[in-house]
């Protein structure tokens, strides 16, 4: 596809937004529905690549499921097809060969399952002879993938002696935990967690309605875009003040950055508050998917910053923290990493680097969806152009065209 050619540089935003729902809400929905056995279809379900996988996966018309770059579904469909009686082959994209999954089929394998690699160990294609799960107890460092952890518990009601986990060292994106926790206990089974120990015995989901929420992950680039252009407003449907997504501490974190919330019973309205702080400093160990739009927005700004709790983002769709140091640098941001899982800037710059023949500055995504989203808001200041813009539809399928709403009549397009 060909790049996408953007700028805005007299934006006047005034807008009325219908974000996707929330990616993470819906896939933990398909499963625990899935799991009771339920008829009853989810509302307003994700129209995202991720989600899309997995209602197909669940549709079981096919032994062999291969779902791409979509991690969560890799993750969640290991555990859900090692206890589903039959055998799989759960394959995906050349990157998802390349993320590992060895944790999560240990720890299944542990408590009963039969999963093997087919290729390179440690990572997919998996083999998995699904079958019924005896549980029990099982160690695992807190820093792994979330995502690991809530595969685990959504299966482990279904496991003849239920499971224990317990989670060692620091426990990374909390919030992801807890989201599952709660949909799982709006499903009707209870789950303790005290401390670092979540304790599940067997249990039945019971079939519930149950609407998804927008997602607040696809908000922070709303609120990147109005923090950027410091007047006017936007109106985010669908999202709520008491939200299961951790994301929703966004919110908070943009009031540092020019940007007030109004909450409404069907969204809420990003206004201006004229603040911005001179330096930026905060852990995103509970939000990883926010750091991206914080990182693009603060140099945008001219903010120097030190952000904390970013591991997880060498594991994600690409190295992230690399492809943020190196796209920045395009703009003359010179970004660096104090420690492993820390990103920087002193606001030290170089010159800009744009493409000659256009004045461009051309964006590489990575296959990774964020590093579209977070830059786009960039052509606000300078002419950019995302490489691979289809990359979005892995979460926000309509961005683009949400994108290109802004000042529509007065906006300087170099295509």
């Amino acid at each position: 596809m060909e790049p996408k050619h953007l700028y805005f540089p007299s934006a006047d935003i005034h807008l009325d937004i219908s974000l996707p729902a929330s990616k993470s809400i819906s896939n933990r929905a398909l499963i625990i529905n899935a799991l009771s056995g339920s008829r009853s279809e989810i509302r307003n379900l994700s129209d995202c690549d991720d989600t899309q996988v997995l209602i197909r996966a669940l549709k079981m018309d096919q032994s062999i499921i291969n779902v791409g770059a979509a991690g969560t579904a890799m993750r969640f469909l290991t555990a859900y097809l090692a206890m589903t009686e039959g055998e799989w082959t759960l394959t995906g994209s050349e990157r998802m060969k390349q993320r590992p999954v060895k944790l999560l089929v240990e720890a299944l394998n542990n408590l009963g399952a039969e999963i093997q690699y087919i290729d390179k160990h440690g990572f997919p294609p998996l083999f998995i002879n699904g079958k019924k799960l005896k549980g029990g107890t099982i160690h695992l460092d807190g820093s792994v993938s979330s995502q690991y952890i809530s595969a685990l518990m959504m299966t482990a009601p279904c496991m003849q002696e239920g499971l224990n986990i317990v989670l060692e060292g620091e426990i990374i994106s909390l919030p992801y935990i807890l989201m599952t926790m709660n949909m799982m206990k709006e499903f009707g089974v209870e789950v303790k967690f005290l401390t670092n120990r979540i304790e599940i015995t067997p249990q039945f989901y019971k079939p519930v309605d149950f609407t998804v929420e927008s997602d607040w992950s696809a908000a922070s680039y709303w609120f990147e875009i109005l923090s950027l252009v410091g007047e006017g407003e936007i109106f985010l449907k669908g999202l709520h003040q008491n939200s299961y997504q951790g994301d929703s501490k966004v919110a908070e974190l943009f009031d540092n950055l020019g940007v007030a919330v109004q909450y409404f019973s069907d969204g809420v309205l990003l206004m201006p508050n004229k603040v911005n702080i001179d330096y930026f400093n905060y852990d995103f160990i509970n939000q990883p998917d926010l750091a991206q739009t914080f990182v693009v927005c603060c140099c945008l700004k001219n903010i120097p910053f030190h952000f904390k709790g970013l591991k997880s983002l060498k594991i994600k769709e690409t190295d992230r923290i690399e492809a943020l140091k190196t796209e920045l640098a395009k703009f003359g941001f010179l970004l660096t990493e104090p420690a492993a899982g820390e990103l920087a800037w002193s606001g030290e710059k170089k010159e800009v680097c744009h493409f000659e023949e256009t004045g461009e500055i051309f964006i590489e995504t990575y296959d990774d969806h964020r590093m579209a989203m977070a830059f786009a808001p960039a052509a606000l200041m300078f002419p950019v152009a995302i490489e691979h813009p289809e990359v979005v539809s892995k979460s926000y399928p309509t961005f683009w065209d949400d994108i290109e709403r802004i000042d529509k009549r007065e906006r300087k397009s170099v295509n």
